[in-house]
């Protein structure tokens, strides 16, 4: 049987996205769920439970190689390279002021983050996008209420915060390191654990969801 390559990419990282990239083949493994191969998971492996491992240091002249390899029989595992990424797609929009905004509405119909602010410009708006696909999954989370100091190590390039508001509701934001706030969950919950749920549902749909121009009808009900 020929060799077949079912997915490849080669692309600069860093150490911070590296582990969180990790982080998602090591939960996946613990819970026994498809190991996401590319970074919005639509290439997706269910390995054997016992495959080989080797882990292979290298140096090539100045180069120096470390590789980590999995191998087991076809027939024990299983590769979907065409796996549901999301339950949620991001809806790129223009508001009644020309401005170009960003939701991420679930398919059940509920919105489950926004950028909160207006971008003049489209790109900008797909950059707000692409900053929240790329640091959620890995964001650590706090408490600000109770002075909680994200992990020096780990995480992505932004963090979780939970919050209470002035009616007492738990809310969350997803605050870059350079100190912008880069997506919200636009509503207030009951309880801490509530907006736990809900930000834990953009950090796992965020990733692999489609960005979709919405019409002015869609955008009217904003």
């Amino acid at each position: 049987m020929t060799d077949e390559t079912v997915h490849e990419s080669r692309q600069s990282r860093s150490r911070q996205a590296m582990a969180t990239y990790f982080r998602r083949i090591a939960r996946a493994l613990r819970r026994g769920e498809p190991v996401p191969v590319d970074e919005a998971g639509t290439v997706t492996v269910d390995p054997a439970a016992e495959p080989d491992v080797e882990v292979e240091l290298e140096r090539d002249g100045e180069t120096v190689h470390f590789e980590v390899e999995m191998e087991w029989r076809e027939a024990d595992g299983e590769i979907d390279d065409d796996a549901v990424a999301s339950k949620a797609t991001f809806e790129l929009y223009a508001d009644s002021a020309d401005q170009w905004r960003w939701r991420l509405r679930h398919d059940n119909g509920n919105i489950i983050a926004d950028g909160g602010e207006g971008y003049s410009d489209k790109r900008d708006a797909r950059s707000g996008i692409e900053s929240v696909q790329r640091n959620a999954p890995g964001s650590h989370v706090i408490d600000v209420d109770s002075d909680e100091e994200p992990p020096e190590e780990g995480g992505s390039s932004a963090t979780f915060e939970l919050f209470t508001d002035n009616a007492d509701e738990w809310r969350w934001r997803l605050r870059h390191d350079n100190g912008n706030i880069i997506a919200d969950g636009g509503q207030g919950y009951a309880s801490k654990q509530k907006a736990k749920q809900g930000l834990r549902s953009v950090k796992s749909n965020a990733p692999g969801a489609p960005v979709e121009e919405a019409d002015d009808a869609d955008a009217d009900d904003e």
